[in-house]
């Protein structure tokens, strides 16, 4: 089986919520947690909270689908302080075909970003993924760091136990978000996936995209290609299909302005 689509079946026992010190895979959140409550102690007052709802044609991540092409319906709940510290959940529906028990993903993340000069930005994350009903174990975290100059950003994401498998995944990518008048956006995006995970598999990502604002909903149509990931071609049932396609998502943040 091709390490690329390794992710989408190597699925065992979920682990309880009460938190056991002796259990390896909550060991993994820890970190994770810790990080959060720390950073939401200081500038507390300071802080804004919200929450985004969209509605997509299809979940893609990296150029792969997580919904077999299907819909996806995905909220957000997002906490930011001024001095930078920020956290949040993010939660959207999957499916990974008739041999796993996930359809449910749930992200909890926590970063800090700010900027060297005006025009210079810079951000590091944490991300925990995890999958659910029962039955399912493909938890696993994921660091980022990402530069971004005006229009053009720039971030690198590193996995050490992608997919709960044991091997490291790497990700780059690279994205330009120009303003039109009439608040237009255009986007150019392309990634790359590599690392022990991927192995000889590994792939590069494209799209290419037109945003639309009209008061508070965000409407976006793109173009997204991940058929350099060879083992998701014509991927049976669309599952895990990396094939070219028309992506369309409308999504409000509360509260409104």
């Amino acid at each position: 089986m091709a390490r690329g689509l390794l992710m989408f079946q190597q699925f065992s026992n979920r682990h309880c919520f009460a938190f056991n010190p002796e259990d390896p895979k909550q060991m993994k959140t820890a970190p994770l947690l810790a990080l959060a409550a720390l950073a939401s102690v200081g500038s507390l007052a300071r802080a804004e909270v919200s929450s985004t709802v969209t509605l997509a044609t299809d979940y893609d991540f990296r150029g792969i689908t997580q919904t077999a092409r299907d819909p996806a319906f995905q909220i957000s709940l997002d906490w930011a302080s001024e001095s930078g510290f920020y956290a949040g959940l993010w939660g959207s529906n999957v499916d990974f075909g008739p041999d796993t028990e996930s359809d449910f993903e749930l992200d909890l993340f926590v970063g800090y970003g700010g900027n060297f000069t005006e025009d210079l930005t810079y951000d590091f994350s944490l991300t925990q993924y995890v999958y659910f009903d029962r039955g399912d174990d493909a938890d696993f975290a994921e660091a980022a760091f990402g530069l971004g100059y005006k229009a053009f950003s720039t971030k690198f994401w590193y996995a050490w136990d992608y997919g709960n498998t044991g091997l490291a995944a790497r990700y780059i990518e690279a994205n330009l978000d120009l303003p039109l008048p009439r608040d237009f956006t255009f986007s150019l995006h392309a990634g790359q996936s590599s690392g022990e995970f991927w192995g000889s598999d590994k792939y590069t990502d494209y799209s290419v995209g037109l945003g639309k604002s009209f008061g508070n909903f965000d409407l976006t149509l793109k173009w997204i290609d991940g058929s350099d990931f060879r083992p998701g071609n014509n991927a049976p049932g669309k599952v895990g299909s990396s094939d070219s396609k028309v992506f369309f998502s409308v999504a409000t943040t509360f509260p409104w302005n």
